[in-house]
């Protein structure tokens, strides 16, 4: 414990003395070993915080537990659609104020990785892109094609001029020391044949000539054209990275999954602090010498931001949670990961090189500078058995699967599989509930008819282009005429996704939807028909727009085919409807609230497409805030017009729970008393069971 305390304030000291000076320097650049900033090479580890996905309130506290976690970075991409959903026309305000966000890290001491992208995928509706580049004529994303590099270069030097206004550019004495162009494009590239290879060369091309002074970098991209630095992104980069693609440039990991994304229907997917930290130390073991945890903070996919089938929370499970609160043990045996390396860090960035074996699946990783300045890290991949090995004339326990830290290559002071710290548990706590009808009141979505369209077509139209991503919500409406009266007929649509919501002569027949593996899917019931003419209305609904692949362009949602018996009504008269009633009127706002009149709760009535009102003070103290949407099915929330997100409860993993049931409500949405909560409810479900809870670490 004696030699772990001193290289403890030892790191401690060497982070305080960098961050309080690094980041008014005037350079940042790299060689083989590392990056350079202000003339230091340096052992860096970055956090994942996209600003977008929290709250300008809460930046503050999210960037400070970063740093105290040993963060010396914050990555963050910058959303495009975000930016500019329409053309030409800027919006960097409230929670979109990447400018604002930037300077808070500065503030607090630490740098910046900006990932402008423009492409970011990110789980993020589009990949990031605005929807408005769909419609350009000719155009084909991430190609070599002229219309999209127009728009692409547009935007990036737009963001790019931004940042050098602001002096934001580590050149300028501000804290971005790196950027990144494109994302993970090798993943796609094979797919656009001979228009792949010239897009990269020329997007590289591109972003170094804007003159950042600062350098770029391509993940997932192991020919990233010089100078342009290939990074790695996945669970193992230590074991899976190719390495710089040039002698010249450093081993960069910029997306260390800390878990994995939840998508509706998903199991989540969980991933240890132990597993985490042994393959960062294995990827600091093998030269790297920067790491990003993608997330740190995942936060909340506020509105209609998450893609197709993405759940509202996102990457609940980082060190910080969706709320900003410290996850253990990853938080803590992280820190205590970085203070360990950091105590290395000349070694580590002066000392020769060697590693060889110890055992059988047993090997050192050694950092000499002279015979009194060695670091070692000691690997045992043996995932089932501790052993023992013998490194310079001395026999080390390593637990199975560890990596243990050596700073003088004599003593332990770290390792990975043993956790010093216990599990915390976060714990929901009711402040109110709203079991009582008489807190209720409700305004029926009208189901439209043929007649109450005014956009026609003689054909089925794709669901997303005829949207422009303005609504998720499109109505495919038609009528017919009908000789027999309650005759007994089937109703078979197929679509291409998400959801569809069937309603004939005005009642609801029945539901159907697709997954995020596939969004196909067909809904087929049994349905009674008029004598005369018939009315049928069909909701699709998508859940996010598709984020990633390649010809994102061509992708297709909606309903393909529709048949009513035998008789086909796919090419047919339509009538269309973007939209729900109550959206175009914002009845989730004050002002569109009053615009339509709410009815008392009515418990027996259909309940398919209602809006529910309802309102609730402050809960009292400072700890977070969730909305439980247990007892509810599918819709959307919002609190004080301020969208907290897509719900879909109903939709249950393989061991019959819902992805998703909290929802976060930031305090800077609320006012002290009578906040108004509205809720669009597209299934059956119950608002009685909802709570507002407050949420705590125990």
């Amino acid at each position: 414990m004696l030699w772990w305390w001193r290289w403890c304030c030892i790191a401690i000291f060497l982070s305080k003395t960098i961050s309080s000076n690094g980041v008014y320097g005037g350079s940042a650049t790299y060689d083989g070993r590392s990056l350079i900033i202000d003339g230091q090479h340096r052992i860096l580890f970055s956090g994942s915080i996209h600003y977008p996905r929290s709250t300008p309130q809460m930046w503050p506290s999210l960037i400070a537990k970063a740093k105290e976690g040993g963060i010396d970075v914050i990555q963050t991409y910058v959303f495009w659609n975000l930016h500019e959903p329409i053309q030409g026309q800027y919006d960097f305000s409230g929670g979109k104020d990447l400018v604002g966000f930037i300077k808070e890290i500065q503030a607090q001491g630490l740098y910046v990785c900006l990932r402008i992208g423009p492409f970011i995928e990110s789980e993020w509706t589009y990949g990031g892109l605005p929807f408005w580049l769909h419609d350009v004529p000719g155009i084909i994303f991430r190609s070599d094609n002229e219309p999209f590099k127009y728009h692409m270069q547009r935007f990036v030097t737009h963001i790019v001029n931004f940042m050098k206004s602001q002096k934001l550019f580590a050149s300028q004495g501000g804290p971005i020391i790196l950027s990144q162009i494109e994302n993970e494009y090798q993943n796609v590239e094979a797919a656009f044949h001979e228009k792949g290879p010239p897009y990269i060369r020329w997007a590289a091309a591109m972003a170094v000539g804007l003159q950042t002074g600062v350098p770029w970098v391509m993940c997932k991209q192991d020919d990233a054209p010089d100078p342009v630095i290939n990074a790695c992104n996945g669970l193992r980069c230590g074991e899976t990275f190719a390495g710089p693609n040039s002698p010249n440039k450093p081993a960069i990991w910029t997306e260390n999954w800390v878990s994995q994304y939840q998508v509706y229907g998903g199991d989540p997917t969980l991933r240890s602090a132990e597993d985490i930290a042994f393959h960062v130390a294995l990827f600091i073991a093998k030269k790297g010498s920067y790491v990003n945890y993608y997330m740190y903070h995942g936060g909340t996919n506020f509105g209609r931001t998450a893609s197709a089938f993405v759940t509202t929370s996102y990457y609940d499970q980082a060190p910080l949670d969706e709320y900003g609160l410290i996850r253990q043990p990853k938080w803590g045996h992280l820190k205590e990961l970085h203070a360990a390396i950091k105590s290395c860090s000349k070694p580590l960035i002066t000392g020769a090189y060697n590693n060889y074996s110890i055992g059988q699946e047993q090997e050192a990783h050694v950092y000499k500078v002279n015979s009194r300045e060695c670091t070692a890290f000691l690997v045992n991949k043996d995932e089932i058995l501790d052993r023992t090995a013998s490194f310079q004339n001395s026999t080390f326990n390593l637990p199975r699967k560890s990596i243990s830290i050596l700073p003088d290559c004599k003593a332990i002071v770290f390792n990975t599989a043993k956790v010093s710290m216990g599990y915390n548990k976060r714990s929901m706590m009711t402040s109110q509930a709203f079991s009582s009808s008489g807190k209720w009141e409700e305004y029926k979505e009208t189901i439209p008819t043929f007649e109450d369209t005014l956009f026609r077509a003689n054909s089925l139209l794709e669901h997303m282009s005829t949207t422009k991503d303005a609504s998720d919500y499109l109505w495919y409406t038609f009528r017919f005429q009908r000789d027999l009266a309650d005759a007994m007929s089937v109703l078979n649509v197929s679509s291409q996704g998400h959801v569809l919501h069937a309603f004939i002569n005005g009642a609801f027949i029945g539901s159907a939807h697709g997954s995020h593996d596939d969004p196909r899917f067909t809904l087929q019931k049994n349905v009674h028909l008029n004598k005369g003419t018939n009315n049928v209305a069909l909701l699709s609904v998508t859940v996010g727009l598709p984020d990633s692949g390649a010809y994102l362009e061509r992708r297709v949602a909606g309903l393909r085919k529709v048949k009513v018996q035998n008789h086909d009504f796919t090419n047919y008269s339509w009538g269309y409807q973007v939209g729900l009633l109550g959206e175009k009127l914002q009845i989730y706002t004050d002002q569109g609230s009053d615009k339509v009149k709410w009815s008392p709760y009515q418990s027996s009535s259909y309940r398919q497409l209602t809006w529910y009102k309802t309102i609730f003070d402050i809960p009292v103290g400072n700890t977070p805030v969730a909305l439980n949407l247990g007892s509810m099915g599918k819709g959307e929330a919002w609190v004080n017009g301020n969208s907290i997100g897509r719900y879909w409860v109903s939709f249950r993993t393989s061991t019959g729970n819902p992805a998703q049931k909290w929802y976060h409500i930031p305090r800077s949405f609320l006012k002290p008393a009578n906040n108004v909560l509205i809720l669009l409810e597209e299934e059956e479900g119950e608002p009685l069971g909802i709570t507002i809870d407050t949420v705590s670490i125990t």
